[in-house]
């Protein structure tokens, strides 16, 4: 406990991994010594927001970082609970430490698309919580980084499904749901989702939303704008592990790359 303490309190690195490496009685199973993983210990950094130690963990550690801590569920996949806390605590800085060291790991290829339990949390990736959210800077370097959007979660919905179901049943942060749809739909050249008939059957509500031309798109009608086309095709040449950087060198106008980011 008195570690958890000290990572709230944002206490120095060293003193931190002196008092991790300190063993401890667990009373709760067989009261025997032992003391906090590297795992244990991002998940801490996570939550309270210590950039400094996330970064050290991630620096001198790595894959015993990312381990799933605790007891694993023998009939899910493995999931990626470090990278769902920063996702779920709007922890960007340390959501993209842990995105650049999963490009570097072999063993950690696919860790962007890996699916939270499925008898916990539905099987959704942490692109689908970001869009739950409506967190669109997380969906942008989520989705720049590799996450996929066309992953079902145990309901058989796609990240964007998730976007559409919010736009359908309230009206509330409308411009926040449609800049995350909008970023789906540049990383996304193919569409398949569930949404669909709705938004079929409910032209009058969807077309004032979305636009005659998204509308359509979606729905089938018609084809994605020469933009949107021309978009997807830049978009899908670029490296996710050079992403947000790689869009800097593209040739495109000034006005359309990101502005620098402030401190």
């Amino acid at each position: 406990m008195e570690f958890i303490l000290a990572v709230r309190e944002q206490e120095p690195v060293w003193k931190l991994e002196e008092m991790r490496s300190m063993e401890y009685f667990h009373w709760e199973e067989d009261t025997s010594l032992t003391c906090y993983s590297p795992s244990d210990a991002l998940m801490y950094a996570v939550v309270h927001n210590h950039l400094r130690y996330a970064q050290y963990l991630l620096t001198q550690f790595q894959e015993e970082a990312l381990k799933v801590p605790g007891i694993k569920c023998c009939c899910c996949p493995p999931s990626a609970p470090h990278l769902t806390l920063a996702v779920t605590y709007d922890r960007r800085d340390i959501l993209t430490m842990i995105i650049k060291i999963s490009h570097k790991l072999p063993s950690l290829h696919s860790y962007i698309n890996r699916t939270s339990c499925f008898h916990l949390s539905d099987g959704k990736t942490p692109l689908h919580l970001a869009c739950e959210l409506l967190s669109a800077e997380t969906v942008l370097i989520l989705l720049g980084n590799g996450a996929s959007p066309k992953i079902l979660d145990r309901k058989g919905e796609t990240p964007l499904d998730v976007i559409l179901e919010q736009l359908w049943s309230s009206k509330v942060n409308v411009d926040s749901k449609k800049l995350c749809l909008n970023y789906l739909l540049l990383f996304s050249p193919s569409l398949n989702f569930k949404m669909r008939k709705i938004l079929k059957e409910n032209p009058q509500f969807w077309t004032p939303l979305l636009g005659d031309d998204t509308f359509h798109y979606l729905v089938g009608n018609k084809p994605a704008t020469l933009y949107l086309t021309a978009m997807q095709k830049v978009l899908q040449c670029l490296s996710p592990a050079q992403f947000p950087h790689s869009i800097k060198a593209l040739p495109i106008p000034h006005a359309l790359k990101p502005l620098p980011r402030t401190e």
